[in-house]
Parts: C-alpha cells; sequence; structure tokens
C-alpha cells in the first residue's frame, strides 16, 4: 500500500516538472526550482520509506487461530471424565447420571440426560408465566415411566386377548369383539367401529389432568418425585422403609423397561405372521428362511 501511494506522488511531480519545463531551454523556469528541487526530494524520501517498509517485519500482534475461536465443547460439559459409566464400561458417564435417582445404572450411550433444556415448555407456553422449569433428567424419568407402565398392560392385554393366558381369550362380550381374529388387526378394526375413539378419548382426559401436576413442579409448588401419582390402592408402600420403598421402585422399573422390550417383540413377530401365541413366525420349509 505505501509503495503504491509512493508512485502516485512520483506521478504528480512528474507532471509539475513537465508544467514548469521550458522546451526551448532544456531548464526549468526560474522562481519554481528551488519548488521543484524540494518536491523531488520529498518524493525520493517517500519512495525508499515505501520499499523499505516493505521489506520490514511484521508487528507481533496477538492473532487467534480458528480452534481458539471457537467456543467451548459442550462435550465438556455433559460427561465427567473422571468416572466410567457402570452400564457402558468403555464410555465416560454422563453427568446427570450420578446414581440419584432409582434404577440409574449410567446406561445412556446419546447422553440425551445432558442436554440441558426446560421441558415446561412442552406443558403449558413459557409467555403465560414465569416458572423454574423442569430439568431434563426429570422430564426422561416421568417419560420412563409412563411408558413402561403403559407397556405392561399392553403386553398383558396384548397376550390376554388372543387367550395366552387360558383356554379363552380375554374380551369385552359382544360379537364386535369376540369375533376379532387377533389383536395384531383388532387396531384397524376397532378404529372402523368407533371404539377407540373412546379409548382416545379417555386417555386424553387423564393426560390433561395429570399434566397440571407437572406444572405445579415446574413453577416450584410441589416437591412430587418423578412419576409419582400417589397410586396405591393396595398400601404396597405403607409402613414401609425409604430402603424398601426403593426397592418397590426398581422393581417397577425394571419391569417397566423389560415389558417395552417385550410388547416391541411381540408386536414385530404378529407382523411377520406369528399372530397366535406363542407368536412363532410360521415357515412350510426351513429352507425358505432367509437370514
Amino acid at each position: 500500500k505505501k509503495v503504491t501511494i509512493s508512485l502516485l506522488r512520483y506521478y504528480y511531480l512528474a507532471t509539475a516538472l513537465q508544467r514548469f519545463h521550458n522546451p526551448a531551454t532544456g531548464v526549468l523556469q526560474g522562481n519554481y526550482i528551488i519548488v521543484t528541487i524540494t518536491m523531488m526530494k520529498f518524493a525520493v524520501a517517500s519512495l525508499l520509506a515505501g520499499s523499505a517498509a516493505a521489506f520490514a517485519p511484521a508487528q507481533q500482534c496477538a492473532v487467534k487461530t480458528s480452534l481458539d475461536a471457537m467456543p467451548e465443547r459442550m462435550w465438556n460439559k455433559m460427561v465427567d471424565k473422571n468416572e466410567r459409566s457402570k452400564a457402558m464400561p468403555f464410555l465416560p458417564r454422563p453427568i446427570n447420571l450420578d446414581g440419584s435417582y432409582v434404577g440409574d445404572v449410567g446406561f445412556d450411550p446419546f447422553y440425551l440426560s445432558s442436554i440441558d433444556k426446560n421441558f415446561a415448555g412442552f406443558i403449558q407456553p413459557p409467555s403465560w408465566e414465569e416458572t423454574e422449569g423442569l430439568p431434563t433428567l426429570y422430564w426422561m424419568r416421568e417419560a420412563e415411566l409412563k411408558h413402561g407402565r403403559v407397556a405392561m398392560l399392553a403386553w398383558f392385554g396384548w397376550l390376554a386377548t388372543d387367550g395366552a393366558f387360558g383356554p379363552v381369550p380375554l374380551r369385552f362380550p359382544g360379537a364386535v369383539y369376540q369375533e376379532v381374529p387377533s389383536s395384531f388387526v383388532a387396531h384397524d378394526i376397532m378404529v372402523s367401529q368407533g371404539s377407540l375413539v373412546v379409548m382416545l378419548s379417555l386417555v386424553g382426559l387423564i393426560e390433561f389432568c395429570t399434566g397440571a401436576v407437572l406444572v405445579e413442579v415446574s413453577k416450584g409448588e410441589s416437591d412430587r418425585e418423578a412419576g409419582d401419582f400417589k397410586f396405591d390402592p393396595l398400601n404396597f408402600l405403607k409402613g414401609k422403609s425409604k430402603e424398601q420403598i426403593d426397592t418397590m421402585k426398581l422393581k417397577e422399573l425394571q419391569n417397566g423397561r423389560t415389558a417395552m422390550l417385550a410388547f416391541a417383540g411381540v408386536v414385530t413377530q404378529a407382523g411377520l405372521g406369528g399372530t397366535e401365541f406363542p407368536y412363532l413366525v410360521p415357515y412350510p420349509n426351513v429352507a425358505d428362511v432367509t437370514w
């Protein structure tokens, strides 16, 4: 840049000399000699200064590289690098799975529990009122227990209506229910005749009512544990110590996890053709089996 400026100055100097030059004598006109010589000295000094600046070492300043400019890795906040997961020892422990919840064995290979998010917005819009929010681990434990409980009921209901627990299938009276071939096709039949509309309305009402307690938790008005609806009609937990209650909670959680896997397996087998208990896929010839 400095060299360019110097060349421009030299150009203007040459133009000025051409204006004050006498072609007849070949010399500069009288009063402008001193001015012209001074301008020539200034131009030469500018050229030398610009050339020297071009070869001068660059100023030492703090330059941030792309790595320095990058924000802190979220991974460092999502794991405990000093401890391994009990369920998966080859992975670091997710930061939120510290054993404070019953049944916590550190199993979270995708580290979903480490995502910092307020789930209260799934219950009511944040613009309605200020809340403390629902942390990620609380919301996930709530969802795990609910899915586990539904899966236990679904697995039992699927097998019961197919006659797995006795000679007679356990079904509602009436030809519309008794004549359903299997649980696998029951869904489409019940949708077409309207029974599932009633069940969907009932489930929606239950979800709406039970969601109110999550609003209370998000506002800090309740210290309720995740999944605890105080539903114990047979008093299994009455008079029990904390250790005994935690044991019962662990049994429910483990049965729920097993039921989710079992129900998925039953539905898959039925979809492949094994619609009758024990849901073995019928192959007319072993040679027809492809792996």
